[in-house]
């Protein structure tokens, strides 16, 4: 295990933004049947997109926190359903690549193709212990890419405990649920699902909060849910950049018009704020994960006020995203109302926002801690507590 991050350039990023044509003309297609295309999968899978979070020893690229960013980004600007699922799975590969035993380790990143999981960590099922392993049983929701996925990713409590783990099972013994009619993410397919009763070896699970990687180097001491907040500061930059590029094209394409918004100076004003808080909550995300970095590269973990305030980016990043949006769908018009680009980005902005990530109870935690109201408090999930 390397103490430090392992950076490796550019390369995934340039092959995301090849993608970026290909992704484009399969959104609507995949919006219509609720989970991506076949054609995109595959380009994933071919690009090497699927291994990005995934330690080297297994063959994957194991980028650092910013490399993941801009990675995020690029495919979320292609698509947001596409970057979701993209950053979902790998969160979810990458993460038992780190954790899981040895013996499981094995049996699972041992094909041609890097394996897709997909499933929930926030809301647990139960397992009961049994010889070598666990009884998994529960029902769980928004289990995004589970269409594409060849695993199953689920957070349980171990009865009679407070034990609380991730339990990696085949897709064979998830029973799929559906209900994923929703306003927007439509194509990310992140449909309930439940498990009765499936043996899972202990070597196929790992607890919730584990930051200490069997291998891989020092991004995987983030543990699950720091690392997941690389995912949706991420999504918020690429999707964030699109809104404002696509209400540039539709105010060039009618510049010269009388009573347009490109004659309009209120509007000039109004685009530039909102070009700079973007770009301002963008640097923001960037500063923090930056300065989370050389805390890793130093060896330690992050301490207090780096977890609140990878938490802060996120959620600042998150509710500036909504006011974009918000802007963009105003000032664009009958465009923005139709079926088009805008509106399908102004769905998956209010679909995307509503995760727990970035829920006002985070706000207020941050708030708390940044005010130095929570003295020996230290962050458990989505709470401060002593």
């Amino acid at each position: 295990m390397s103490e430090r991050l392992h950076t490796a350039g550019t390369t995934m990023l340039e092959r995301a933004r090849a993608l970026r044509p290909l992704i484009e003309r399969e959104a609507d297609t995949a919006e219509a049947q609720g989970k991506l295309t076949t054609p995109v999968v595959d380009a994933l899978h071919e690009a090497g997109l699927f291994g990005i979070w995934v330690p080297v020893p297994l063959g994957g690229a194991e980028l650092s926190p910013r490399e993941l960013l801009a990675v995020f980004a690029e495919l979320s600007y292609a698509d947001p359903s596409t970057g979701w699922v993209l950053m979902a799975t790998t969160l979810e590969n990458g993460t038992a690549g780190a954790y899981l035993g040895d013996d499981a380790v094995e049996r699972i990143f041992n094909g041609p193709r890097m394996p897709v999981f997909a499933g929930q960590g926030t809301r647990p099922g139960t397992a009961v212990r049994e010889n070598g392993g666990f009884r998994l049983s529960g029902q769980w929701s928004f289990a995004s890419g589970m269409y594409h996925a060849q695993y199953v990713h689920s957070l349980a409590t171990i009865e009679g405990t407070d034990d609380v783990r991730i339990f990696i099972t085949p897709i064979e013994d998830a029973k799929m649920l559906g209900n994923w009619d929703v306003l927007g993410l439509r194509a990310t397919g992140s449909i309930d699902y439940a498990i009765e009763g499936a043996f899972v070896p202990e070597s196929r699970t790992h607890v919730f909060t584990e930051n200490r990687p069997l291998r891989g180097g020092a991004i995987y001491r983030l543990g699950v849910l720091d690392q997941a907040l690389i995912c949706h500061s991420g999504w918020a930059i690429g999707v964030g950049r699109r809104l404002l590029d696509e209400l540039s094209r539709h105010a060039v394409a009618r510049a010269g018009r009388a009573g347009q918004i490109a004659g309009s100076d209120a509007f000039h004003a109004d685009f530039a704020r909102a070009e700079a808080t973007f770009r301002a909550a963008k640097a923001l995300v960037h500063e923090t994960w930056a300065d989370a970095e050389r805390a890793l590269d130093s060896g330690t973990v992050l301490d207090v006020r780096q977890e609140t305030m990878v938490r802060l980016a996120l959620n600042h990043a998150t509710s500036t995203l909504a006011d974009v949006a918000r802007f963009v769908y105003a000032s664009g018009g009958t465009s923005a109302l139709r079926d088009g680009v805008i509106q399908r980005l102004f769905r998956d902005v209010h679909a995307g926002t509503q995760h727990i990530t970035s829920s006002p109870q985070v706000l207020q935690e941050c708030g708390r801690e940044l005010a130095g109201l929570a003295p020996d408090q230290s962050w458990v999930l989505f709470a401060l507590e002593s």
